[in-house]
């Protein structure tokens, strides 16, 4: 009989190194998909003449933005880190490429936002407010552009690295981020948008859950062995109640928002917890995946098997 193998490895060390981030990544990977998806959400309000659905979206995109934008530079540690890595640009690098999509999104959402705010206090800023009024179209249609790269990068940054799960998930991960990113935009423009003017907002809440949920159950497929991180610890839990917030936020804006405010309220809270979760659910999975060699040693030994069949 053979004894059953263990996967060990020199001096109890994992294979591969943990990626050397906190918590604060997991919540830039939420605010910053919320805001692509507001940017979206605002500009289409904005061309469709839904003043008060713009308004709420424009003012969520750059909190959102600058949110999450503290929260890299918190885990950077210095500010100065971040301005670094605009001193190059690479095209064949996620991270480099998704940092200069954010410095350049980010003065967009910012000059729209502040119109709005600018708007609700006319008197106060008389000329200001015309000008920024003038800029605000223009800077909320650029930073929409950006938008689709700024919620989708962030799943082909973590897919690119050498951790298992994350890499085992390359090929889903972008869209369940940018559904993700959807339903959470739409989530937050129901809690804060009337009935009448939220009807955007519900179908992007809505068809965004729906490409989560079905990219979720076929990365889940996709990613081998890698996929019992999803169903143990933290992760597991995470997941779960993303699954359930996401599904039921979306039957109950599809179902009871549509008459019903506080009901469209309450299913877009949902919406923004079920993002919360599955952001920091495959945040811990693939920490986890890189923690046990298992992980690494078990997916490689089978491609080597393929190849030798082959």
């Amino acid at each position: 009989m053979v004894p059953p193998a263990t996967f060990a490895s020199y001096y109890g060390r994992p294979i591969v190194k943990t990626a050397p981030w906190e918590r604060d990544i997991p919540a830039y990977l939420f605010l910053g998909g919320m805001a692509a998806g507001s940017s979206l959400l605002a500009a289409g309000a904005d061309l469709r003449n839904l003043p008060e659905l713009r308004r709420v979206a424009r003012i969520g995109a750059f909190v959102g933005g600058a949110a999450g934008t503290a929260a890299l530079i918190h885990d950077l540690g210095r500010p100065m880190r971040f301005l670094n890595m605009l001193r190059t640009a690479k095209p064949t690098s996620p991270m480099s490429v998704g940092t200069w999509v954010l410095a350049a999104y980010g003065p967009l959402a910012s000059a729209a936002a502040t119109a709005e705010i600018a708007a609700m206090m006319p008197r106060r800023l008389p000329i200001a407010g015309r000008v920024l009024a003038l800029s605000a179209r223009p800077a909320g249609v650029l930073a929409a552009a950006l938008a689709p790269a700024l919620a989708a990068y962030t799943g082909v940054l973590l897919s690119d690295t050498a951790t298992p799960a994350w890499h085992a998930a390359r090929r889903e991960l972008p869209f369940v981020f940018a559904g993700s990113a959807a339903a959470s935009a739409g989530g937050l423009a129901m809690v804060g948008t009337c009935l009448e003017q939220a009807a955007p907002a519900r179908r992007m809440a809505v068809g965004g859950a729906v490409v989560a949920l079905v990219m979720e159950a076929r990365m889940e497929r996709s990613m081998g062995l890698s996929a019992e991180t999803l169903h143990a610890g933290t992760a597991k839990r995470l997941m779960n109640a993303s699954r359930a917030l996401t599904a039921g936020g979306a039957i109950g804006a599809a179902v009871f928002g549509v008459r019903n405010r506080r009901a469209a309220q309450v299913s877009g809270v949902a919406l923004l917890a079920g993002s919360v979760c599955a952001r920091f659910a495959i945040f811990e999975a693939g920490q986890q995946s890189a923690r046990d060699p298992r992980y690494t040693v078990v997916p490689q030994r089978d491609r080597l098997q393929r190849a030798a069949n082959a």
